[in-house]
């Protein structure tokens, strides 16, 4: 799953070991990227 820095903006793949830190810059909060499809709701 891929993620983005809210600091530096780049790419961040986690490890499996639940490191949460942009290898880069080091800043903890990063983005989750969301999907590029549009998704249609059934409204009754």
């Amino acid at each position: 799953m891929s993620y983005k820095c809210s600091r530096c903006k780049r790419d961040v793949t986690l490890d499996e070991y639940g490191g949460v830190r942009c290898p880069y810059c080091g800043h903890r909060v990063l983005l989750k990227e969301r999907g590029g499809g549009i998704q249609e709701v059934d409204v009754e």
